[in-house]
């Protein structure tokens, strides 16, 4: 009988490390589709938030909440392997269902019509920001925590795969910082550089979340 139930866990876990495995491609493809189709929107310039934004907003708002439950499930099946994974990752998850939940303010024209940027943030806008910080902070974080920890189990390639991650994102998303802050050699490629953090970053929860399925 505790046999039977430790494979039941362990398949639960599988599954919810699953979740992880999609959910940044999910949320990196839809995100794409929905720049390109929108009017009026650079994703080269703007930010992926800017997309839950005007019309047709709530597709982004929706990717945002589901791509976030998909990692919240994730955290839960990255429990049974390690604290650190499973707050951290949960972080993620919830910070982008925030995201969801609080629209950004209008940055780098766009909706069109709109400043380059605001000259008071709304308190909604603020709120969205702070959800955002663990989305962007917290995979350069675990991938610290993950180098660490490999080197201490000898395994080298994934300790540097891991600080890679880590400070490729943090570089990537201060370059966006930078452009969305509207300075002139960076804000024509704010919304590029985004999606460079973002996609290391995910690509790299993603990895994470394979390896403790295969794990076990």
């Amino acid at each position: 009988m505790k046999r039977g139930g430790g494979s039941g866990a362990g398949r639960r876990s599988r599954a919810l490390l699953a979740c992880g495995v999609a959910a940044g491609p999910v949320f990196l493809a839809a995100a794409t589709a929905e720049g390109v189709a929108r009017r009026g929107y650079d994703p080269l310039r703007h930010p992926i938030s800017g997309l839950a934004l005007g019309p047709g907003g709530w597709q982004q708002r929706v990717n945002f909440t589901v791509s976030g439950a998909l990692q919240l499930a994730a955290a839960v099946g990255h429990a049974r392997s390690g604290r650190t994974a499973a707050a951290l990752v949960g972080a993620v998850g919830a910070g982008l269902v925030g995201a969801g939940a609080f629209a950004t303010d209008p940055v780098s024209g766009y909706p069109p019509g709109t400043p380059p940027q605001v000259e008071v943030p709304t308190r909604v806008g603020r709120l969205h920001d702070l959800c955002s910080t663990p989305v962007f902070l917290g995979p350069p974080v675990l991938g610290v925590a993950q180098a660490v920890s490999a080197l201490r189990r000898g395994e080298p390639g994934w300790a540097a795969a891991s600080v890679g991650a880590g400070v490729g994102m943090f570089g990537a998303f201060a370059l966006a910082g930078a452009g969305f802050s509207q300075q002139p050699k960076f804000a024509r490629w704010g919304g590029l550089w985004q999606r460079v953090a973002l996609a290391i970053g995910f690509c790299y929860l993603s990895a994470l979340a394979a390896r403790a399925r295969r794990s076990g």
